[in-house]
């Protein structure tokens, strides 16, 4: 009984995985949530009923292939 306590699935030696298991989990869910609150901007930026003009043009510019006369195009690469 004493052994199981002590090196048992939920044991003392096992208690140091499990803490660093959760450590690893809660940073994934943060990079995630910040990727989730990102992503929620985006789609409110695009709203159809008030679109912010900006987001609208860099992704005609950039999908559509789309630009002013005026305007010159510098590839980064």
């Amino acid at each position: 009984m004493g052994g199981f306590a002590l090196a048992g699935p939920s044991g003392l030696l096992a208690w140091s995985e499990h803490e660093r298991l959760l450590e690893t989990k809660q940073a994934e869910i943060a990079v995630l949530t910040a990727e989730r609150d990102q992503l929620k901007n985006r789609v409110a930026l695009l709203d159809p009923r008030h679109a912010d003009a900006d987001l609208a043009g860099e992704l005609l510019r950039r999908n559509l292939n789309v630009a002013h006369p005026d305007e010159m195009v510098m590839l980064l690469n």
